[in-house]
């Protein structure tokens, strides 16, 4: 009986070569390029309070907070295609909520977290139920006026809200007997919301609820001629943006312990609707990318005192004529 023959060494290594390319090109394929990457910038971000001073984390703790509010804007503008200029209103009602239920209630700080939730959904049925039927400009003045009726509410409720001095002593958060007092406390507090958001927004964008979103941006009629109920979806796009607002609000009068009318201004709609423009659009990474261009720039130009507002005004000017889908837009078919 012939023995097997066996393949001569110089065959068998180019075949183990052959064998660790495949795993190799596996193992670094695309979406491990991702994830690794995704990996290290989390590594990265964990570690910025070990080597940063307070200046560097506040600084990254406010671009944080202004992620998540771009995050949930984006599902307003980005995903179901709705202008909305009163964005800031949903940021107040998070902030007011916690603010009264521990200043003048001696409410827990993370008791207060669900309460904000259930009136950020009120005030996302609110705005969002009658002018779900309201197109473009008309749309647009309506959350415009809701944003400027919150503001002027919490104005002039004196006994409720502080009046125009706004409320004071707001409790911080306490996490298992450690009271979050240090700007390293806010900074992890922020990133963690931050990968929250991350992570709702995607889910959503690739769930059926986020394709009924892209297909009324994309036309509303023909969506609705597919069966697709586009008040009901444009509800829901108003009631989870008004959440992601709600909690971020939240942490905001945590870490401040004072809030004020003039902080949830006209200018605060606005400063988050063009990070989200100027990011990109319906995309989670242009979200991150304009919220961080829009906090970082005028502080690293800031040695050249208010020019640099105009600097960043010519740059935007330039973006829109240029490159006026965002530095990171959605890639549409």
């Amino acid at each position: 009986m012939a023995e097997p023959s066996t393949p001569p060494p110089a065959a068998a290594a180019t075949s183990g070569l052959a064998g660790l390319e495949e795993r190799l090109f596996v193992f670094f394929d695309k979406r491990s390029r991702r994830r690794l990457v995704q990996g290290l910038l989390v590594l990265a971000a964990v570690s910025i309070p070990l080597v940063g001073d307070s200046y560097l984390l506040e600084i990254l703790t406010n671009s944080f907070f202004y992620i998540v509010l771009c995050l949930g804007l984006n599902i307003v503008v980005g995903y179901a295609g709705l202008l909305d200029l009163g964005y800031a209103a949903f940021f107040a009602v998070g902030a007011y909520t916690t603010g009264i239920l521990t200043s003048q209630f001696d409410w827990n700080f993370w008791l207060t977290i669900p309460a904000a939730v259930f009136f950020s959904i009120i005030a996302g049925v609110i705005i969002g139920g009658p002018t779900l039927r309201l197109r473009s400009d008309y749309l647009a003045i309506v959350t415009l006026g809701f944003g400027e009726i919150t503001r002027i509410a919490a104005r002039n409720l004196k006994e409720l809200t502080g009046g125009a001095s706004g409320l004071i002593g707001i409790n911080r958060p306490s996490f298992f007997g450690l009271e979050l007092n240090q700007i390293h406390h806010y900074y992890y507090v922020f990133f963690i919301l931050v990968l929250l958001a991350v992570f709702v927004s995607f889910r959503l964008q690739h769930s059926r609820l986020g394709r009924a979103w892209q297909y009324v941006r994309e036309d509303e009629d023909a969506a609705e001629a597919m069966g697709i109920d586009r008040v009901a979806v444009k509800l829901y796009a108003y009631v989870i943006g008004a959440v992601f607002a709600g909690v971020a609000g939240c942490f905001f009068a945590g870490k401040m312990t004072a809030i004020s009318p003039e902080t949830f201004q006209f200018m605060q709609s606005a400063t988050i609707l063009m990070a989200v423009v100027l990011g990109g659009m319906g995309k989670i990474p242009g979200m991150i990318v304009g919220a961080l261009a829009l906090i970082l720039f005028p502080e690293i130009f800031r040695e050249i005192g208010s020019v640099r507002m105009l600097v960043f005004g010519v740059v935007l000017v330039m973006m829109m004529i240029f490159r006026p889908q965002g530095i990171w837009p959605e890639r549409r078919n």
